[in-house]
């Protein structure tokens, strides 16, 4: 079946923006797309929002962690794009954190790729000075960066042929990442 726009039916194409009383359930069908593996919806989501307001904080990391959530540990990830989102962030305590997910998640896509685990345990230390960082200045009640720190140290564990001892090195020793 053929279907034919006269001159009349033509519609132009375009974005079109939502309304910034919308924001607060825009940014919860962020999550729902986040939790049902579709980033690449929550990411345009993300920046329906930011092209209303830009500067909001939530849709930040929000966008940040959609972008993460497709990385495959190739090349053609979008690290510097979503650590320079990390970047804008307001808060001190959410740049560190974010930034050590942000390394956490790309040694594990480094790993799903099929990166020797030799190779991706620097980028669960950078995480881990990351999350420790954080921790220093968490909120109150706040045990988000101490969670993620036992989890790299769990996955560093279980990695075949990683000796944690033997890997232990100075942050100036290291091979920039």
């Amino acid at each position: 079946m053929e279907f034919l726009l006269t001159q009349e039916d033509a519609m132009e194409i375009r974005l079109k923006p939502i309304s910034a009383a919308g924001i607060s359930e825009a940014l919860s069908k962020v999550a729902l797309y986040r939790y049902l593996n579709e980033p690449e919806e929550a990411e345009s989501i993300c920046r329906d929002i930011l092209a209303v307001d830009s500067d909001n904080q939530a849709a930040i990391r929000s966008l940040a962690l959609t972008i993460t959530d497709q990385f495959t540990g190739s090349m053609a990830d979008r690290y510097a794009e979503a650590e320079g989102l990390i970047h804008s962030l307001a808060d001190p305590y959410e740049q560190l954190y974010y930034t050590g997910l942000l390394y956490e998640r790309r040694a594990k896509a480094q790993l799903e790729a099929g990166r020797p685990a030799a190779s991706v345990v620097p980028l669960f230390e950078e995480a881990m000075r990351r999350f420790d960082d954080a921790e220093k200045i968490r909120p109150e009640d706040n045990d988000d960066a101490i969670l993620r720190w036992n989890r790299c140290v769990r996955l560093l564990e279980s990695l075949p042929g990683v000796d944690l001892e033997e890997e232990a090195f100075d942050a100036h020793d290291s091979p920039p990442i």
